[in-house]
């Protein structure tokens, strides 16, 4: 009776342990009014091709009534934005960093594994100082858009929440394209409107 009772406790002590773990993945902590965000990434962060205040940092800024920093370099490749994202964070201090980085790698095609390697770091420059990552996964421009999955991997190595699939999708309408590799500004509307909806799912708001 006694071996019963032992092997029962033990088995609730691991289920809550599993369970603890699994809601503590990818979770994201609560964004208070004064929070800031920090939208990091290349022109598509910036907003080319749509007015300042349609890119999708603009955007978001309005959804969620929290600043959201538009850190956009166009042109950027990942290399540059592994060693420009430590002093943005030192000067900001967001609560939560968006990394939406590597589709300058990706046309120029430059080693996918050293992509890998410079969202890794960037995140590791977040994570050192406290807040919490958002990933967005980046296409493969041609025919029939798709995402290059190094970011799934990633995310699920880090345990993030990453958005996936709507840059491909947007990007492969017409309706929401400003030239063949940015968005206009209903397009930027949409993304916003994908992240902050990613935010809310994960705990965020």
């Amino acid at each position: 009776m006694k071996i019963f009772m032992k092997l029962n406790f033990l088995l609730l002590l691991l289920t809550l342990l599993i369970s603890c773990d699994n809601t503590d993945n990818g979770r994201l902590t609560a964004l208070r009014p004064n929070d800031v965000l920090l939208a990091f990434g290349d022109s598509l962060t910036s907003g080319v091709g749509a007015r300042p205040e349609l890119g999708y940092p603009a955007q978001l800024n309005r959804l969620l009534s929290r600043k959201v920093v538009n850190a956009g370099v166009p042109g950027e490749i990942s290399a540059e934005g592994a060693r420009r994202l430590p002093g943005l964070l030192d000067q900001h201090k967001p609560e939560l960093l968006i990394i939406c980085h590597g589709g300058n790698d990706i046309l120029r095609k430059l080693d996918r594994e050293e992509l890998r390697t410079n969202l890794r770091r960037m995140y590791e420059a977040a994570n050192q100082r406290d807040v919490k990552v958002v990933l967005i996964a980046v296409p493969q421009l041609g025919f029939g858009l798709e995402d290059v999955k190094l970011y799934q991997e990633l995310a699920e190595e880090l345990k993030i929440p990453i958005l996936q699939g709507t840059l491909a999708e947007l990007l492969a309408n017409n309706q929401y394209k400003s030239d063949p590799i940015h968005l206009n500004g209903q397009g930027y509307g949409r993304l916003a409107e994908a992240v902050a909806d990613l935010l809310a799912e994960n705990g965020a708001l």
